[in-house]
Parts: C-alpha cells; structure tokens; sequence
C-alpha cells in the first residue's frame, strides 16, 4: 500500500519554484567576460585569475568568495600603496556596483589561486566558482594565459601565439 501524503507540501514547494525564478533572475545581472588565469613556471606554486564582473542588475553586488579544484585556497586580493610600496593583501570582498561592475586585473582586484594541485600550461583550462553576497554563485572557466611583463610594474596579456619572437632587449 502507498503511503498517502498531505497536499500541505503545495505551498512549500511553491515558494521553492519561486525563490529559483528568483535566483535565476538574479543570475542574468551578474557576468562574468574575459576570464582567465596568469600561466607560471611550472615550479610556481600560486598564480592569479582576471576577469571583468558585470551586474546589470538594480542592486550593489560583491563577490565574496572563490574556489578551483585546480588549487588548496582561492583568495580575493587587491594591491595597496603602502608608503610609495605596492603591496599585495587579502580582501573581504570586491564590490560590484549595479550598472557597473568590477575589473579584476593585474595590480588591482584579483583571485589568488595558492597551493596549485598541479602545474597548469598555457591552454589549460581552470574552472572558477564565484560566489556572491547573496548567495548567488557563478561558475566559470577560464584559459591559462601568458602576460608579458613590460618593466614598472605594466604588464600586457598576450593571446596564444602572439609572443613568440618578442623581445625586450635593448630597452
């Protein structure tokens, strides 16, 4: 004989099936363009991941927190001046006003990926989980790229390919 259930579970699962309307609708202001993660030597044990985030949405957003299977700890860092020195710390989160949003790049917001699980090259491909101050998360995945280092702290993403035969000798 089949259990028999009350039709009490109506209501619940309506306000299921609205909350994850609600979700995804929220999921369609936030984006993410342009992610990618920093390619390092081999023996390099850390690297970072860029990305811009747009929030197209009504309210103020923040990203709070990231995570890779491609790393033991992801990180929301910034760079400082600290008295005429650029320096590198941890952040709580990093604002992403509505109508606007974030960019997170080299020598400014960006994602520590510490503790690398296994060398990543140029080409590999790095999967990212954002997750929001509302609890929204965004999964995302980003290639590994080289950037060039131009001297004075200025550094240039170069697309695959494109730095063979580049030199800086002579500057």
């Amino acid at each position: 004989m089949l259990p028999r259930f009350s039709l009490s579970w109506r209501g619940p699962l309506l306000a299921l099936v609205a909350g994850l309307a609600s979700s995804a609708a929220l999921a369609d202001t936030l984006s993410v363009e342009g992610a990618h993660v920093r390619a390092v030597p081999p023996v390099s044990t850390t690297t970072a991941a860029f990305m811009q985030l747009h929030n197209a949405g009504d309210a103020d957003r923040a990203l709070v927190a990231a995570s890779t299977p491609a790393a033991r700890v992801a990180e929301l860092h910034n760079h400082v001046d600290v008295d005429g020195v650029m320096q590198m710390r941890q952040v709580e989160m990093i604002p992403v006003p509505s109508g606007e949003g974030a960019q997170l790049a080299p020598g400014g917001y960006h994602l520590m990926l510490i503790d690398l699980v296994e060398p990543l090259h140029e080409g590999d491909e790095v999967a990212l989980s954002l997750t929001f101050d509302d609890g929204q998360t965004l999964e995302v995945a980003a290639p590994v790229r080289r950037i060039e280092t131009m001297g004075h702290g200025m550094s240039e993403e170069m697309p695959e390919g494109k730095a063979e035969g580049m030199s800086h000798a002579g500057h």
